[in-house]
């Protein structure tokens, strides 16, 4: 008994459904950790510019504890809200923190961050849904 075997059109071997659930699989792993190492090395990239920022604007004063923990709350927000695509409620649940709070703390700080909407959306929001 000869074993045959049915090519497809472009000359590869039909996969079984085991073989192309299998398949699936693997290219959706892949494709998750690319996506977490992008994540990774962005916010990487992100924590060596805030150390230059800092470096450079500690250097020239005093170390007072206020100025240091306003800073490093900054910091924290613009982290959070990286990791979180610009989602305060999203952000806020991963500081610990409530939303109203964090969003007081953006304000305060004049925090801008990827998808934040500009002051004159804002408004064209508001009167769009008057």
């Amino acid at each position: 008994m000869s074993k045959a075997r049915n090519w497809n059109a472009d000359g590869q071997a039909p996969l079984t459904i085991g073989g192309h659930a299998s398949t699936l699989l693997r290219e959706a792993a892949l494709e998750h950790r690319l996506k977490a190492l992008k994540e990774g090395a962005l916010n990487f990239l992100s924590e060596v510019e805030s150390l230059g920022n800092a470096q450079t604007s500690r250097a020239d004063h005093k170390l007072k504890l206020h100025d240091e923990v306003r800073q490093f709350e900054i910091d924290l927000i613009r982290i959070a809200l990286d990791r979180t695509q610009g989602s305060q409620t999203r952000a806020a649940r991963l500081l610990g923190v409530k939303l109203t709070t964090l969003n007081t703390k953006i304000k305060r700080y004049k925090i801008e961050f990827a998808g934040q909407k500009t002051e004159r959306e804002s408004i064209r929001d508001r009167q769009n849904a008057a």
